[in-house]
């Protein structure tokens, strides 16, 4: 029996994923394998390293430093969040990131990006913590039109959450038994179709897979939503999910704010503690 978690994205949305992951580290609940999505990844990948608190500890840190997210970094870099500051300095410099504890975790961990030739997902693993890794894990999260397109494994990468927003037949196709799913919108939100898609069809007017994928992300998304109450109630998922919006959006200069976010996380999760020990031990 193999034990996945699969990861939502959301910007700061995923600073209730924060919560919930360092929850299950403090109570010792290590699955076999890992995907996260944007800021599942980014975030997420602090499971397989097992460094509690790190996430809401830089998120806070930097909330306010110019380099990290503002509008002044879109303007100099044409990155909202500013590429070489949150994905090299702060990991590498500043709030370090265990790299030998990521690799010498037998977790497998998997981050989502979309192809925006194809429209596709793509699914990496990740391997030892290098710059290309590092990458993978910004393409991961790097939002339509307020980041660059990366570039790297020879592929041409924008947000994950444009083709596969909640990857669990991922998971289930990797051979993952059973899943643990952590949302960041509550378990009755419905996506509604994406406004602001005359700015993406002008900006990625060479891509049309991309423009499409994003057209229809609402109907992929809510179809993934429906697939994982089937699975629930089959008994192979478990769903960690906010009971209503969180009171964040997708940029947050507020510590304070970060900090309730990640608290409503820690308390959800621990409210379902007992619930996913018994999950986890059925055979």
């Amino acid at each position: 029996m193999k034990y996945g978690l699969v990861l939502e994205g959301g910007a700061m949305r995923g600073l209730f994923t924060a919560g919930v992951i360092d929850v299950l580290m403090e109570n010792d609940i290590i699955l076999d394998g890992a995907v996260g999505v944007s800021a599942g990844a980014a975030f997420g990948c602090n499971y397989k390293s097992g460094q509690i608190r790190r996430a809401i500890r830089y998120n806070t840190r930097f909330c306010k430093d110019k380099r990290y997210c503002s509008k002044l970094s879109l303007i100099k870099t044409g990155d909202l969040f500013g590429a070489e500051f949150c994905y090299h300095t702060v990991p590498e410099e500043l709030d370090i990131f265990d790299k030998a504890a990521f690799e010498a975790s037998p977790m497998e961990f998997w981050v989502v990006a979309t192809d925006i030739t194809t429209g596709k997902a793509v699914y990496h693993k990740c391997g030892p913590i290098n710059y290309d890794e590092l990458e993978w894990i910004r393409a991961s999260a790097s939002m339509p039109v307020v980041a660059h397109i990366v570039e790297v494994g020879g592929y041409r990468l924008l947000d994950g959450g444009i083709s596969d927003s909640i990857p669990l037949r991922f998971m289930e196709s990797r051979g993952y038994d059973k899943n643990v799913v952590v949302l960041t919108q509550p378990r009755d939100y419905v996506k509604k179709p994406a406004s602001g898609m005359v700015l993406m069809k002008l900006k990625y007017r060479k891509y049309p897979e991309l423009v499409r994928a994003a057209e229809n992300r609402h109907k992929m998304y809510n179809s993934e939503l429906k697939h994982i109450r089937s699975e629930e109630e089959k008994g192979k998922a478990f769903v960690i999910a906010p009971s209503e919006a969180l009171p964040v959006g997708h940029v947050e200069h507020d510590p304070e704010v970060m900090r309730e976010v990640y608290r409503i996380g820690r308390r959800i999760a621990n409210e379902q503690l007992e619930a996913l020990r018994a999950f986890i031990s059925e055979e």
